[in-house]
């Protein structure tokens, strides 16, 4: 007897049971698509919750990222190796003939601490750090001037052909007049050549007015370089379009030579920088504390004939040559011979926390405010603008403003480094005048 098929028996999809039915791809794509379908309410929701908060965070914030990209070859040879020093700090070298450096003062017992051993990076602690640092009492009126030989120099570079000198650099020029003792302190400027420069209005009209704390000099590296590694060397011709190399190069060699302060032209100076000076020091770059270029040279401080300047000198005349637009002998020689100094068991120089002459380097919420945007209704977190408000409290804590360069930028009308700076340069000048 034959037995026929039953088409409709156990083993079609009819009669599996759930588990044998899930085991099919086609099934399985499809019971996905179910429960899909049913979750796709529950998907929507938090889908538009997740667009509405990136919306109000953008609204809300800004995102600021910083990207370098740094050779390990290069990290491994200039930053991670430490070569020996010269020596510049024997007592032979220290004692040698010519060499000015006053070790004994520059060893002697400090009056203020300029370091916090902190980052710094909450709130206004660095503001509140540098208004540890007393201002000095005013001399009194009719107090003699020093003589020449005596006073503390302060130094500055503008090249003739740049840029012509406008009011805008006049400022940086009325700032040191209007804050800086006068009588005891001397403001030069170095340029290429400097019997074009002194017959520019805005510099004249200083040159006749402060004949014993104003000069203008023209720069001659050979001779700023006498008694240095770099003396005669090809290097002392550095240079590139940003004018980078030849400015680093130029404030060590003038330090070495004179010794005093170094101010960068597109700083404004906001109160007397006297109680750093028993420190030689360079300035921290921002609060954010790069790794590979943590340090600054638009504010710095060295004794005349420094053993530091000598080693730094060391360290560019046996390194690589700078390359174009670079730091290599700003930034990265300061940390570089810092590093080596330490190394050697030698107090190193003092580095001066970010807002005391960059407190517009930093984070949104504990930066100065922007010197070229109009002024909003607060700044960082709700301060005050006004005068005498929180903003006018925090710069006559800090010691100057550096802009950056960005010369083509003019200040706002009545923004706050009109209302707060520059208004009373010519206030102050008005009165010794």
């Amino acid at each position: 007897m034959m037995l026929r098929s039953n088409t409709r028996g156990p083993s079609l999809p009819a009669y599996r049971s759930d588990g044998e039915l899930t085991k099919s791809p086609r099934s399985r794509k499809r019971l996905l698509g179910l429960w899909l379908f049913r979750l796709r309410p529950l998907i929507k929701y938090p889908l538009l919750v997740i667009i509405l908060a990136l919306l109000w965070f953008f609204y809300r914030w800004e995102l600021h990222f910083e990207i370098s990209l740094i050779s390990r070859p290069w990290i491994r040879q200039g930053v991670t190796k430490i070569e020996p020093l010269l020596g510049c700090f024997s007592p032979e070298r220290l004692n040698a003939d010519g060499n000015q450096y006053n070790f004994t003062l520059a060893r002697a017992p400090k009056t203020y601490d300029v370091q916090s051993g902190l980052q710094l990076r909450h709130n206004m602690d660095c503001y509140n750090l540098a208004g540890t640092i007393p201002s000095p009492l005013p001399s009194p009126h009719g107090s003699p001037s020093l003589p020449r030989s005596e006073r503390t120099n302060y130094h500055t570079y503008w090249p003739s052909d740049l840029l012509p000198f406008d009011e805008r650099h006049e400022w940086t020029l009325k700032s040191f007049f209007a804050t800086q003792n006068i009588r005891e302190s001397t403001l030069i400027i170095w340029t290429d050549d400097a019997s074009v420069l002194m017959t520019r209005p805005r510099i004249a009209i200083f040159l006749a007015a402060y004949p014993e704390a104003f000069e203008v000099r023209t720069v001659e590296v050979d001779t700023l370089a006498h008694r240095t590694p770099l003396h005669g060397s090809p290097l002392l011709k550095s240079s590139d379009q940003k004018t980078w190399i030849g400015s680093d190069l130029l404030r060590l060699l003038v330090l070495w030579a004179h010794g005093g302060i170094w101010i960068d032209m597109d700083s404004l100076l906001t109160r007397d920088l006297n109680p750093l000076l028993e420190h030689e020091f360079v300035t921290q770059w921002d609060c954010y504390d790069n790794k590979y270029q943590p340090t600054n040279g638009a504010l710095m401080h060295f004794h005349k004939h420094s053993p530091y300047l000598c080693e730094a000198f060391h360290i560019m005349h046996t390194c690589s040559p700078p390359k174009p637009g670079s730091t290599d002998w700003g930034s990265y020689l300061y940390s570089k011979l810092w590093r080596r100094l330490v190394a050697a068991s030698i107090p190193p120089f003092k580095i001066l926390p970010f807002c005391f002459s960059d407190g517009c380097s930093c984070r949104m919420d504990n930066r100065l405010p922007d010197p070229f945007a109009p002024d909003g209704r607060t700044w960082g977190n709700g301060l005050s603008l006004k005068e005498g408000g929180d903003l006018d409290k925090t710069l006559r804590k800090v010691f100057a403003v550096h802009l950056h360069n960005q010369w083509e930028k003019p200040f706002p009308a009545d923004g706050w480094v009109e209302r707060l700076l520059l208004r009373r340069y010519t206030g102050a000048l008005r009165e010794r005048n």
